[in-house]
């Protein structure tokens, strides 16, 4: 996962960001919403409060790289799709004498590998945090994230129900930390090492005040106190 990671270009300019044909996730301007995927309608809201949609939110860290991840999690399903469906007509080719056992139990291999393969990069990829907003009010964290078939959901937690990173055992230098809820609904990944911290003061006050620490690019240090 890391190495994968380190082999996605980053896009650190606004330039990038305003390109719709070369990404999953558009964005008019550095902190506007990327209001909906490329080819997709729009984005499936999970719990979503009532007054969301007269709500400001504020983009304040970004992980450039889930775009790499949901053309991986769709190239995947049908990668399955695919194995799953070749079964029906092994299975005829072996009741015609046309395949060996020995064919048909590595085609069923093949399929179960798949699926194992499929439920649990989903298990991951779903919960891996492509980008992160804060309300005006300070009281709705929006994270935006991958469903099952690899495009863009949103899922909003009241601000009481998240747990601060610094009272969590995760350690900001880690490839994954996690984002969880008092009341156990769900739990996220985030990536500090590759993601971007666009605005400091919102992620300290989602999270806390974390000890200071180096993300991927040389030139990139945050410091929080």
């Amino acid at each position: 996962m890391a190495a994968l990671l380190r082999a996605v270009p980053r896009f650190p300019g606004k330039t990038a960001w305003g390109r719709p044909l070369h990404g999953l996730w558009w964005c008019c301007s550095g902190q506007e919403d990327p209001k909906r995927w490329l080819g997709s309608t729009s984005p499936i809201s999970k719990e979503k409060p009532p007054d969301a949609e007269t709500e400001k939110f504020q983009m304040f860290y970004r992980f450039d790289a889930i775009r790499a991840f949901g053309y991986l999690s769709r190239l995947k399903l049908a990668q399955t799709a695919l194995t799953v469906i070749a079964l029906p007509p092994g299975y005829y080719w072996y009741s015609q004498g046309l395949l060996t056992l020995k064919s048909l139990c590595i085609m069923n291999g093949i399929s179960c590998f798949a699926l194992a393969m499929l439920c649990w990069m989903s298990y991951f990829l779903r919960r891996l945090v492509g980008i992160l907003y804060l309300n005006e009010s300070g009281t709705i964290l929006r994270v935006a994230h991958l469903n099952f078939w690899g495009w863009r959901q949103d899922t909003y937690c009241p601000m009481e129900d998240v747990i601060p990173l610094t009272e969590t055992k995760d350690r900001p230098e880690e490839l994954f930390i996690r984002i969880q809820q008092y009341s156990g609904k769900q739990t996220f990944y985030l990536t500090l090492r590759y993601g971007r911290i666009l605005d400091k003061e919102c992620f300290t006050q989602v999270f806390g005040a974390l000890q200071t620490f180096k993300l991927n690019s040389p030139e990139q240090i945050l410091s929080f106190v």
